[in-house]
C-alpha cells in the first residue's frame, strides 16, 4: 500500500423541508435532529472557512447544552477549517462551578469540541470566581474585538443563554451578570439529564446579557425537539417582549434558526 492519505466521503447536506422568514429571522425546518444538526454544523463550518480567507482570525461563542450536541459533532468533523486561529468563548455558567467541573458548561464544549479541534485561544468562564469580578473580567476579553459568529439555543421557557422570562432587559446596560436561574430553567436541565434531581441545579448562573449575543455579526440558532415547540412557536408568532427572550432575535440583522419537524411544525406556519 502507498502512503497516500486516506480521504473520508464528504458528508450530504440535508436539505430543508420548509424555509420562512419571519421579519429578519431566517427559519429552516429540517426533517429530524440530526439532519438539523449536520445542516446547522456545515453552514458554521462553511462560513468559518470564508472568514478565514478574508480576515486573521475568527471569534466565535457557543451554548453548552444537550441541543447543541449534533452541532458541535458536526463541527468537529469538519475538514480544512484552521482552528488555531479561532478565539473561542461560552455564553454561560453555573455560579459555584470551575470550569472543569463534570456538569460546568466549561467543561461541555471542551469535552465535546474544544479538546478536538483545538483553538487558538479558548476563554472559559470560572463560576468558582466572585461574580462580580469574574463577569469584568471575561467581559474585558469578550468585548476586546467583536464577536464573528455565535452559535446558541432556545430554552424551554424561551430564554436566551441564561437570560430568563420575564426579567429580562433587552436594553440591558451591562454586558455579563449574575442571575437566580428561573424554576423552569431549573427543572429543564433535569429533563435534559445534566442533573439527576431539582436540587443538585445550582440557582444562580453568570451569563452574557442579550445585548451582548445580539452584539455578534451572526447568529446560528439551534432549537430540536418537541419540548421546543412552545418557544419557538411564541419566538417566531408572538410579541417581541421580554416574556419570551427568544423572540428577539426576529431582529437580528443575520440569524438562522435550524428547526427539526419536532420543534416546528407545518401547521405552526402563516
Amino acid at each position: 500500500m502507498g502512503s497516500a492519505e486516506t480521504r473520508l466521503p464528504t458528508p450530504i447536506v440535508p436539505s430543508p423541508v420548509t424555509e420562512e422568514r419571519v421579519e429578519r429571522l431566517s427559519v429552516e425546518v429540517y426533517a429530524d435532529r440530526a439532519a438539523l444538526g449536520v445542516a446547522a454544523g456545515t453552514a458554521v463550518a462553511n462560513r468559518m472557512r470564508e472568514l478565514l480567507a478574508s480576515q486573521d482570525g475568527v471569534r466565535m461563542v457557543f451554548a453548552a447544552a444537550p441541543s447543541q450536541a449534533e452541532l458541535l459533532a458536526t463541527l468537529v468533523a469538519a475538514r480544512d477549517v484552521d482552528w488555531s486561529r479561532v478565539t473561542a468563548f461560552h455564553m454561560d455558567e453555573y455560579v459555584g462551578l470551575r470550569p472543569g467541573d463534570p456538569q460546568s458548561f466549561g467543561r461541555y464544549l471542551t469535552t465535546r469540541l474544544f479538546a478536538q479541534v483545538e483553538p487558538g485561544n479558548v476563554h472559559l468562564i470560572d463560576g468558582s470566581a466572585a461574580p462580580k469580578e469574574e463577569c469584568e473580567r471575561y467581559v474585558g476579553v469578550l468585548l476586546s474585538e467583536a464577536v464573528d459568529i455565535i452559535c446558541l439555543g432556545i430554552g424551554e421557557n424561551g430564554h436566551l443563554a441564561f437570560n430568563d422570562p420575564p426579567f429580562v432587559d433587552f436594553d440591558d446596560a451591562v454586558a455579563m451578570k449574575a442571575v437566580a436561574l428561573a424554576p423552569a430553567s431549573r427543572r429543564q436541565q433535569v429533563r435534559d439529564g445534566c442533573f439527576a434531581t431539582l436540587g443538585d441545579v445550582p440557582t444562580h448562573a453568570l451569563t452574557l446579557t442579550v445585548p451582548t449575543l445580539m452584539a455578534a455579526c451572526e447568529a446560528h440558532c439551534v432549537v430540536p425537539g418537541f419540548s421546543k415547540r412552545a418557544a419557538v412557536e411564541q419566538t417566531l408568532r408572538g410579541v417581541i417582549e421580554p416574556g419570551c427572550p427568544a423572540s428577539i432575535l426576529r431582529r437580528h440583522p443575520c440569524a438562522r434558526l435550524y428547526l427539526d419537524r419536532d420543534s416546528y411544525t407545518e401547521a405552526a406556519a402563516r
